[in-house]
């Protein structure tokens, strides 16, 4: 049985002020937790508040994103040592907003997720289509080159570890969210092709989340689908209480 995770984007929102109250609520309402995984993905200037307040819980954090390089001369962007010394859990990687607002593609997305591996974290790897993509037909081959050039030369004793969120684009942020059955045909059709690019065992391992208008009245039935394994959450995780909902939802 795959644990369930489910994960908090906060994208560019929350000053350090609401950032640690919301951690300190949730915290509050989780406290007895120990069946899933929870991580919140604060902006990046919040990230050293809530691990101090988060570390005794079973909360963990994550970065909304990563440089490739280990240092050096690019203005505004982070690096996994940076992410390391404030012992940063995961990191977003492959955003929709990332590709189509910042100009990230298969290849630089691939480079940070081994970048987020090497350095002991690990990866949520955000994949999915526009909807001009799947009204044409092509859903399946957009969401298939993301998997096989994102995951290029990651070895099996890493593939495991990943997390991948499917996110269809057009469902983020719209209100709009995939049927449940929609969202399940894609989740087996990814879980599927990572059976032909590894096997099996790391297929059936791998946790699959589903984001994209997650709220606390939809998440139980995509939560039911056999291969959704939760849920990366963006503006429903803006209140605690909304987030611990979702968290909670079979409860």
């Amino acid at each position: 049985m795959r644990r369930k995770i489910i994960a908090a984007n906060w994208k560019m929102n929350k000053n350090i002020n609401e950032s640690i109250d919301f951690a300190n609520k949730l915290a509050k309402n989780l406290s007895e937790l120990n069946d899933r995984d929870v991580i919140i993905c604060p902006p990046f200037v919040n990230l050293q508040a809530i691990k101090s307040i988060i570390e005794k819980t079973p909360i963990k954090i994550g970065a909304q994103n990563i440089h490739f390089e280990k240092n050096g001369a690019f203005t505004g962007e982070i690096s996994a040592d940076m992410l390391k010394s404030i012992a940063c859990d995961y990191v977003i990687v492959g955003h929709s907003e990332r590709r189509t607002l910042f100009g990230e593609d298969d290849r630089m997305i691939n480079l940070k997720i081994k970048t987020v591996f090497e350095n002991g974290m690990i990866p949520i790897f955000c994949i999915g289509e526009t909807l001009e993509e799947r009204e044409s037909g092509i859903l399946l081959a957009v969401v298939e080159r993301q998997l096989k050039v994102g995951l290029a030369g990651i070895s099996g004793s890493f593939i495991e570890k990943i997390v991948i969120a499917y996110e269809p684009v057009w469902a983020i942020g719209t209100g709009k969210v995939a049927s449940n059955e929609q969202a399940q045909e894609m989740h087996r059709f990814i879980r599927d092709t990572i059976v032909k690019m590894y096997n099996n065992e790391f297929a059936n391992s791998i946790r699959i989340q589903y984001g994209g208008s997650v709220k606390p009245d939809n998440v139980s039935g995509l939560m039911a689908e056999s291969d959704i394994d939760g849920a990366l959450v963006g503006g429903a995780s803006l209140d605690p209480e909304s987030f611990t909902r979702i968290v909670l939802y079979d409860r």
